[in-house]
């Protein structure tokens, strides 16, 4: 399905709004005991030039096209709510390398209290059941692999994977697919190039900005490959 330019509009007033508030966010975070030492502490994050600004303008772009793409429905909400604290994630991840549980952990109450409002609203346990196979399969993923090598996968991405497989397993299994592989992709092939051009240090890529991209190409592409999947 397709929203309209209303949908789009308001999704992209509400994220720009719900974003403003990233500066505050990020300066109430405790500080990590387990952070380096030369690694930017969350206050000092919190005054960055421009944070506010990027963080608004990003998030209102990334909630149109969820508008957009989405029209009136659950999903809407879930992507609205979402989008400012996935832009204020990646922002703190890129900086610091760190995904705080103090905002990992909310998200998850967050979503399942919609998902499960919803599916009461519309008595509705298909999209339940997904979202809640999502979970499993995103979250299980991540977990083998930090079980399997650690020290390539800090314990916050596997958090977060959980979020995001609710998320997308609730929109369609090819959102959940694509969201999933997109973010593996990026994260290798975008990674592995900044890491050779110095951008980034080889052993320390942040892997979140990359699966919260990845799940935004789920979100686009997505219901394409369930089509294609289908017509097979």
């Amino acid at each position: 399905m397709e929203g309209s330019l209303l949908t789009a509009t308001v999704a992209a007033l509400a994220c720009l709004v719900l974003a403003s508030a990233m500066p505050a966010l990020v300066r109430r975070l405790p500080e990590p005991a387990e952070a380096a030492p030369d690694k930017i502490s969350y206050r000092d994050l919190s005054t960055s030039t421009g944070l506010r600004a990027g963080a608004m303008i990003t998030a209102a772009l990334v909630g149109g096209v969820a508008g957009w793409r989405l029209d009136w429905s659950w999903d809407l909400l879930l992507w609205t709510l979402l989008i400012p604290v996935g832009v204020a994630l990646a922002v703190i991840d890129w900086r610091t390398r760190l995904l705080p549980t103090r905002l990992v952990a909310p998200s998850y109450a967050v979503v399942c209290a919609v998902i499960l409002v919803g599916a009461l609203v519309e008595w509705q346990a298909t999209d339940l059941l997904r979202a809640a196979a999502g979970w499993a399969l995103a979250g299980g993923l991540y977990l083998l692999l930090w079980f399997v090598h650690p020290r390539g996968m800090g314990y916050g991405d596997v958090r977060l994977s959980g979020v995001l497989g609710l998320v997308l397993g609730h929109l369609s299994w090819g959102t959940l697919l694509v969201g999933v592989y997109a973010g593996f992709l990026l994260g290798g092939v975008l990674g592995l190039l900044l890491a050779r051009l110095k951008i980034v240090e080889s052993k320390a890529v942040p892997f979140g900005p990359f699966m919260l991209a990845g799940a935004l190409v789920g979100l686009l592409g997505g219901d394409w490959l369930s089509l294609v999947a289908g017509a097979v």
